[in-house]
C-alpha cells in the first residue's frame, strides 16, 4: 500500500516512477517553485513619481500632476531586459510613495489623476502586455506601507491594500510573482499631514489569515515573496549576493515567539538559509543596476557594467538563488543609454559563456550507481541538458566519486553542477580534482549544490580528466556537470565621471580616526560625536556631496536623515538642504546630495538629524563634487 501511494504521489507531481523511486529528501519544492527557479532571473522596475522627485523613496508628498511622462515607452524597457537574457519583468504597481500606476478604485492618488494620457492611462497594463511582446513572464510589487494614505495604521487601510491586492490578482493576466517588502510604517505624509504612523507589523497586514489567501485564490501559480517567504526569500542584503553556502530549506523565525511576517523575523539565517529547515523557501537576490533603485541622472556613470552583473549572477543563480535586477527609467519613461548598453552586454555575455559544455561527451565513472545493470540512473544523464534526469547511488552509499575523461583537453574557469531539487537539496558538499602532472591535485570545492552551483576559479585551467567526490546524508543524486569558459569582451560608458574636489579640509574636533573619512577605504570608518556634525572648507566652489555609511553591516551611527548648511566665514550658517538617506539600512550605498552654492561659500556643514541607532557619525568616506 505504501509503495502504490507513493508512486501515486510522485506520479502526480510529474516525476515518472520507476521500480525502485528515490525517497524524496527533505522539504520539497513545489510545482510554482520549480517554474521559478527555472526562471534564475527577472527585473523590477521603480517607476513613480518619486523619479520626478530625484528621490530614492517618496515621502507620499508629490502631487499626480507631477507624473507625466513626455516618451514613456513599456517595449523598450521591456526589450532591454528581454535583450538581457531575463525571463520575467515585475511592476512596482504601488511603492511606498502610495502613488498607484492602475486606475484603482480604492484611492485618487493614481494614475487616473495624473496629466498622462488624460488620466485614462494604465501603466501597469502596459508593462504586462510589453513584457509578453518581448517572451517574459510578468509580476506585481505592492506596496504594504502607504506613505500617502491618510488611514494608514487603520483597519480601513489594510482592507484598502487587500482590495489593490485583489485587483491586480484580477485584472493583469497570468502573474509568475506578488512581491512585497518588509518596509511598514514610519515617516509620511499621511493625507496632507506630516507625521509619523507605527504598525504592529506582527496582526496589521494578516498576511497569512486574509492578505496572501487572496493571491493563492486568484493566481495559485504565482510565487509569494517576502523577507520570509512563503515561496522565496529575501536574500538579506540587496548587493545581490547569497551566501557561499546557501540552503533553499529555511525556517523563519519570528519575533518574541510569535509566527514569522514581512518585516518582523528573525533574519540572522536569510542569507544562508538552513540545512534541514521546515520549508522549501530559497533566496532571492535583488540588486538595482544603478546604485539606487529609483533614476537620478548624477548615477549615470555608476550603472553596473555587464562584468559586475555577472559577478552577481554568479553569487546569486550560481548559489541556487535568483537574480532580480532593479531597472530605473528615467523620467522621460525609458530607460538611460547606459542601463541598456550594459543590459545587451550582460546579455550576450552570458549567452556565449554557456554557450558550449565542454564537458558534453565526457566518459563519467561512478565509484556506485544505483541500478548498475540498467541506464535508469546512468552517468550520462548529468551531461543531457535536461535538469530533471540524473545519476543516482543505493542508499547506501552516501559519498560517492564520478570520475571524468573529457574528450580532449578542455580550458575552463567555471563548473556547474545541479541536483534534482524534485527529490530535495540532498549533497552537502563537493570536492574537485583535476589530473595533472601524473597525480590529483585540488581544484575546487562546494556546499549546497541545490538547483544551480557555478564555481568560479581564480584562473582557467587545462585538462583532461576530473574528479568529484561528492557527500550527502542519503543517496546521492547528480543531474547537471557543466564545464565553461567565462566569455569577455571590452566594454565602457560614454557618460563622464563626476568630478571630485580635492584638498578640501575637515574642522570637526573630536572624531575618532579622523584619516578613515578621506582615505578611500571603504572598509575602514570613523566615528564623530557630538551628534555627528561635519564641517568642511571646501577647495573651491561646490555642487554636492557624497556620503559613504560604514560598510560592516552593522547600523550604529548611520545616518536616515540630514541638514546640509553653508557659510562664508564659518560662523553664519545658510541651511541649504534637507532630507532623508531613503534604505540606506537595507542598501548602505554611497549616499549623494547635490545643492545650489554660491562662488563665494567656504563652508559646509553636514548634520545628521535622525540615526538607525546612536547619536554619534559613523562615516566610512567624504566625497565633495565640484561645479
Amino acid at each position: 500500500m505504501f509503495t502504490i501511494l507513493l508512486s501515486s504521489i510522485l506520479l502526480s507531481s510529474g516525476t515518472v516512477a520507476k521500480p525502485d523511486t528515490l525517497k524524496p529528501y527533505g522539504a520539497l519544492p513545489t510545482e510554482r517553485q520549480l517554474k521559478w527557479q527555472e526562471m534564475e532571473t527577472y527585473c523590477l522596475i521603480h517607476y513613480t513619481p518619486t523619479t520626478f522627485q530625484n528621490k530614492e523613496w517618496g515621502y507620499g508628498d508629490a502631487q499626480p500632476a507631477l507624473f507625466n511622462p513626455s516618451a514613456f515607452n513599456a517595449n523598450q524597457i521591456a526589450k532591454a531586459a528581454a535583450d538581457g537574457g531575463f525571463r520575467g519583468l515585475i511592476s512596482v504597481a504601488k511603492h511606498h510613495d502610495g502613488f498607484c500606476l492602475w486606475p484603482t478604485k480604492t484611492t485618487s492618488y493614481s494614475i487616473a489623476s495624473s496629466p498622462w494620457k488624460n488620466g485614462k492611462g494604465d501603466m501597469v497594463k502596459e508593462f504586462m502586455e510589453a513584457t509578453h511582446r518581448n517572451g517574459m513572464k510578468f509580476g506585481v510589487y505592492l506596496s504594504a506601507w502607504d506613505r500617502h494614505d491618510e488611514h494608514y495604521g487603520t483597519p480601513a487601510y489594510a482592507n484598502a491594500y487587500r482590495q489593490q491586492l485583489t485587483e491586480l490578482m484580477s485584472n493583469y493576466g497570468p502573474l509568475f510573482t506578488s512581491w512585497h517588502d518588509g518596509a511598514n510604517g514610519g515617516d509620511g505624509y499621511y493625507g496632507g499631514h506630516e507625521g509619523k504612523r507605527i504598525i504592529d507589523r506582527t496582526t496589521y497586514y494578516e498576511w497569512h489569515e486574509k492578505t496572501w489567501p487572496i493571491v493563492r485564490k486568484l493566481q495559485p501559480n504565482a510565487v509569494i515573496f517576502s523577507d520570509i517567504g512563503p515561496d522565496m526569500r529575501w536574500v538579506g542584503n540587496e548587493h545581490g549576493f547569497a551566501a557561499e553556502t546557501s540552503w533553499a530549506t529555511f525556517t523563519p523565525i519570528g519575533l518574541n515567539g510569535k509566527v514569522a511576517v514581512p518585516g518582523a523575523t528573525e533574519s540572522h539565517n536569510a542569507e544562508s538559509g538552513d540545512r534541514n529547515g521546515k520549508y522549501w523557501i530559497p533566496a532571492e537576490c535583488d540588486v538595482p543596476q544603478r546604485p539606487g533603485w529609483f533614476y537620478h541622472e548624477e548615477q549615470n556613470s555608476r550603472v553596473k557594467t555587464p562584468n559586475q552583473l555577472f559577478e552577481i549572477y554568479l553569487k546569486s543563480v550560481g548559489r541556487g538563488a535568483s537574480m532580480n535586477l532593479g531597472l530605473a527609467p528615467m523620467p522621460s519613461g525609458t530607460l538611460h543609454e547606459n542601463d541598456v548598453k550594459s543590459l545587451k552586454a550582460f546579455g550576450k555575455k552570458i549567452k556565449e559563456t554557456f554557450r558550449t559544455n565542454l564537458a558534453k561527451g565526457a566518459t563519467i565513472t561512478a565509484s556506485n550507481t544505483r541500478n548498475a545493470d540498467t541506464k535508469t540512473y546512468a552517468t550520462s544523464l548529468i551531461t543531457d541538458n535536461d535538469r530533471y534526469s540524473y545519476w543516482a547511488t543505493d542508499d547506501t552509499k552516501t559519498s560517492a566519486t564520478l570520475e571524468i575523461k573529457l574528450k580532449s583537453a578542455a580550458t575552463f574557469d567555471l563548473i556547474q553542477l545541479r541536483e534534482n531539487i524534485k527529490l530535495g537539496q540532498r549533497i552537502d558538499s563537493v570536492v574537485v580534482e583535476q589530473w595533472a602532472d601524473n597525480t590529483w591535485k585540488p581544484l575546487a570545492r562546494a556546499t549546497s549544490i541545490g538547483a544551480n552551483r557555478l564555481i568560479k576559479l581564480e584562473q582557467p585551467t587545462t585538462t583532461t580528466r576530473l574528479r568529484l567526490h561528492i557527500y550527502a546524508p542519503v543517496a546521492i543524486t547528480l543531474s547537471d556537470f557543466g564545464l565553461f569558459k567565462e566569455y569577455n569582451e571590452s566594454f565602457a560608458f560614454d557618460t563622464k565621471e563626476l568630478k571630485k574636489q580635492t584638498g578640501f579640509k575637515l574642522q570637526t574636533t573630536g572624531t575618532t580616526d579622523k584619516a578613515y573619512i578621506t582615505d578611500g577605504n571603504p572598509n575602514t570608518f570613523a566615528t564623530v560625536d557630538d551628534q555627528g556634525v561635519l564641517v568642511i572648507e571646501t577647495n573651491g566652489a561646490t555642487s554636492g556631496i557624497g556620503f559613504l555609511p560604514r560598510q560592516d553591516k552593522k547600523t550604529s551611527g548611520i545616518p536616515t536623515k540630514y541638514r546640509i548648511s553653508t557659510s562664508v566665514d564659518g560662523k553664519k550658517w545658510t541651511s541649504v538642504k534637507e532630507g532623508e538617506f531613503s534604505n540606506i539600512k537595507a542598501n548602505p550605498i554611497l549616499q549623494q546630495v547635490f545643492f545650489e552654492t554660491s562662488n563665494n561659500t567656504k563652508f559646509i556643514k553636514f548634520e545628521p538629524t535622525q540615526f538607525i541607532e546612536g547619536n554619534e557619525l559613523t562615516i566610512a568616506e567624504l566625497e565633495l563634487y565640484g561645479k
